[in-house]
């Protein structure tokens, strides 16, 4: 074994919440020959085992569906993009409810409302307050919300509507951001990240692997995100998407998925790290590995604008695991 990945075992049982490794070593680790990638995934899944030991799945619906007036490079829904992705206005309480009644009946612990656009619109805002109210009480559920851009002022209005945990992804490295989103600075997105600390929200943030960022900013970015402390890190990989700017974009190797993965382990070694868009689209038959590799949770049921796994078949791979 590489005397780096020895390092961490060694740093493991005393080490504090933070990093196990340098933001220097965490570039040679990433570095690492394809022939280390076992030992890699051996001790990021040994850190979460010590560290992160409890499995979840998280369900979310798109609340509200395109016309996004953001350039992100990505996404089906910008506006800036011809995706025939769905356009539709806020769903409202009864359908919001309805999803998430069925996500808790399936064993998610979490359910997220996300909404395309810079920022919710005004007029959405009490009905979404009141639908979070209602779905705290009548599932128990824990619910988040990913309602773009964030103020000071619209982060309580929602802490006091009961959303304990506010999602909204860095995306990328601030080094790479220009060549993904040129509509809105990045600072904007931490900002939002801060404004939901402040409130009293616990904060979810990731990004996407595979958008032409190099193994070093994908170090850069988890990096930042542990700077920050986040609590939650969802990792999605690209699904290139016909009609945007990445459409042509190569698709990661379940290798190269893995590896970046157990990079944000080590990284984030007691936060949870939850595998969302774009699994199944890269890891095809070795998801049971995002386990093993150091993930403890995983978005279920379907995405935004593409489909993802049935919520019984990512029960049954979570039984065969052992995790459920």
């Amino acid at each position: 074994m590489d005397s780096l990945l020895e390092n961490i075992l060694r740093r493991l049982p005393e080490a504090g919440e933070g990093p196990l490794l340098s933001r220097e070593e965490a570039e040679a680790f990433i570095a690492l020959p394809p022939s280390a990638t076992p030992d890699m995934i051996a001790v990021a899944g040994a850190v979460r085992a010590l560290r992160a030991p409890g499995f979840f799945n998280c369900g979310i619906i798109n609340a509200k569906s395109g016309r996004c007036p953001e350039n992100c490079a990505f996404c089906a829904q910008s506006a800036h993009h011809e995706t025939g992705s769905p356009v539709y206005p806020f769903v409202g309480r009864e359908i919001l409810l309805r999803k998430a009644a069925e996500a808790a009946k399936h064993g998610a612990k979490r359910f997220s409302i996300v909404v395309s656009g810079t920022m919710l619109g005004e007029a959405d805002v009490e009905p979404l307050c009141r639908a979070v109210e209602s779905i705290v009480r009548e599932t128990g559920m824990a619910v988040c919300g990913s309602l773009g851009l964030l103020t000071p002022e619209r982060a309580r209005v929602y802490r006091e509507a009961g959303m304990v945990r506010y999602h909204h992804n860095l995306e990328t490295a601030k080094s790479f951001f220009p060549h993904i989103c040129t509509t809105h600075e990045y600072d904007k997105d931490v900002q939002s990240l801060v404004a939901a600390r402040e409130a009293g929200m616990e904060v979810c943030s990731g990004g996407i692997m595979g958008l032409g960022e190099s193994p070093v900013q994908r170090v850069e970015l988890a990096w930042t995100l542990a700077e920050m402390g986040v609590d939650s890190v969802p990792i999605n990989f690209l699904n290139a998407i016909k009609g945007t700017r990445l459409e042509h974009m190569p698709r990661l190797s379940p290798q190269e998925a893995l590896r970046s993965i157990a990079l944000f382990r080590v990284l984030h070694p007691s936060r949870d790290i939850l595998i969302a868009g774009g699994r199944g689209h890269v890891l095809g038959e070795w998801q049971s590995w995002l386990y093993a590799a150091g993930a403890n949770g995983m978005m279920t049921g379907d995405y935004l604008t593409t489909s993802g796994a049935a919520f019984e078949a990512d029960l049954a791979m979570m039984r065969t695991l052992g995790v459920a």
